[in-house]
């Protein structure tokens, strides 16, 4: 599976599964099938109202939707159109962020010089050759499109229960967030899919200087990482 590193705001290298060219298209035609089905429903609508002006008016909206549909459905919709969500892909920062506005109405405005003004080969040639499988206006958003892969929540990370004497050891661990600990949480489990061992390594640094402490002696990094989710979630539970 192709993939691509995304450097999120912990600073931390994450594997993301890139959307393909062909995803991209289906997304594409889904979209444009989608439109078609409108524009036969305003024809139909015309018809059995026989009324020239509602007709002109309904024109005019289907215009609009047309121009703006990907534009209010990324905004709206988390970075995805109705394509998007059935290809299961969707489009994020380059830092693993959700994309913003101005990112999703950058991208929006240069289907212009992807699409438009280049008879649609524009954008799916910026594609395949990119690195980060980018076209151009996600180059100038700084966008990509990745494979909608379910994302890890904290309430989701399974806890071994921890005993009432369990002395934690790492008692700052708190200082962490939620989000953090979810952050570590993928890093592991990334881990165990790709036996990519930096991700720990640069994981349990940036844990252990945020934290400001040294990793004890004979324990390894994941043994680190492990016992300072137990330790956040022990200290946390306590203060409910």
């Amino acid at each position: 599976m192709e993939t691509i590193k995304v450097n999120t705001s912990q600073h931390v290298d994450i594997d993301y599964p890139v959307a393909g060219l062909g995803e991209r298209i289906a997304a594409r035609l889904i979209d444009l099938a989608a439109f078609f089905g409108l524009y036969m429903l305003v024809i139909l609508l015309a018809v059995l109202i026989r009324t020239e002006t509602v007709f002109f008016i309904l024109l005019i909206a289907l215009g609009a939707i047309y121009v703006f549909y990907n534009l209010i459905c990324e905004v709206f919709m988390n970075g995805q159109s109705l394509g998007k969500r059935l290809m299961k892909i969707k489009v994020i920062s380059i830092d693993g962020s959700q994309a913003s506005i101005g990112q999703y109405f950058i991208r929006w405005l240069f289907r212009l010089v992807d699409f438009a003004l280049t008879a649609q080969i524009g954008g799916l040639i910026a594609v395949a050759v990119s690195e980060k499988k980018q076209r151009i206006g996600d180059m100038v958003a700084g966008t990509t499109l990745i494979k909608t892969v379910p994302r890890t929540r904290f309430d989701h990370i399974a806890f071994h229960p921890t005993e009432e004497e369990y002395t934690p050891v790492f008692k700052n661990a708190d200082l962490l967030t939620d989000r953090d600990v979810e952050l570590m949480h993928e890093v592991i489990l990334t881990y165990y899919k790709t036996s990519n061992a930096d991700l720990i390594y640069n994981m349990s640094a940036k844990v252990a200087e945020h934290l400001s402490l040294n990793i004890p002696q004979g324990m390894n990094e994941l043994n680190f990482l492990t016992t300072v989710i137990k330790d956040y979630k022990h200290l946390t539970s306590q203060s409910d």
